[in-house]
């Protein structure tokens, strides 16, 4: 039997692994959005060379980001804990059945939530804003087998680093400011906490937005509202779950936003 206090490296591994399945799968969605960007900047390097050393840096942030994560959520109560007997060879099923409707139903009800508020309340309002400016299409247009494809970023990678590690992160840094008397963060803490790594996820998306029109207050907006609302939801499933229901939960809403709705 597994020791609770010690690091499962078996857990690091699959997570580790996984999240570079993640990676290889979202390189056809990653590069046929990108493709006008590149053809604008050329470069001497081949492209495959810059794909690969890419590769190998996102491998080392994410075997960092599994390996800290880890590390925190064993010591905040949260963790994989579907992964820890798996890897054990205990049966999961039976622990996977309370979270596997709630967690698909809100994914997928969610991502349609995101695409009305995004069609008939932020995309109104930025072009009103902005007009010209607001931008437009690239030209480039996923296929949902490349949806599909990056879906499994969303799911596996995304998770890794917001959830596992960041909001892990959050919320062990605040159990220093107020915990329970098992030292665990407080149920403010773990919202408080929960509530950033959303918000902090959505400001990360306003580089890319800002190479299509410029950055305002209705912008940061919609970028932290957008990307932020379904996160919420995930870090719930996390902290009563573990993290693997935050997983399955990411990955049905980008099935829908990305193969449904290529988008």
């Amino acid at each position: 039997m597994i020791k609770q206090n010690k690091f499962n490296w078996k857990v690091f591994l699959v997570l580790w692994l996984a999240s570079l399945m993640g990676i290889v799968a979202v390189l056809p969605y990653a590069l046929t959005l990108q493709a006008p960007l590149l053809e604008k900047l050329p470069t001497p390097i081949p492209l495959e060379i810059i794909l690969v050393a890419q590769t190998v840096q996102s491998a080392i942030l994410f075997g960092l980001a599994t390996l800290i994560g880890l590390w925190l959520a064993k010591r905040i109560g949260l963790g994989a804990p579907i992964l820890e007997r798996f890897v054990t060879g205990e049966k999961i099923i039976e622990h996977c059945k309370p979270f596997i409707l709630p967690t698909v139903i809100f994914g997928a009800v969610g991502a349609l939530i995101v695409i009305g508020l995004e069609t008939y309340v932020f995309a109104p309002a930025v072009q009103a804003e902005l007009g010209q400016a607001a931008g437009a299409s690239s030209g480039s247009h996923t296929t949902p087998w490349q949806g599909f494809l990056a879906s499994f970023y969303g799911g596996i990678d995304e998770e890794i680093l917001l959830r596992l590690f960041l909001l892990s992160l959050l919320a062990w840094l605040g159990k220093f400011i107020s915990h329970t008397s098992d030292g665990r963060p407080t149920v403010g803490v773990f919202w408080t906490a929960n509530i950033l790594a959303a918000i902090l996820f959505g400001l990360g998306h306003l580089p890319a937005t800002a190479a299509l029109m410029p950055i305002t207050p209705l912008v940061i907006t919609r970028a932290v509202v957008l990307n932020g609302l379904l996160g919420i939801g995930f870090g719930y499933f996390y902290s009563k779950y573990g993290i693997e229901s935050a997983m399955l939960s990411h990955f049905s809403a980008d099935l829908v936003l990305h193969v449904l709705f290529s988008i």
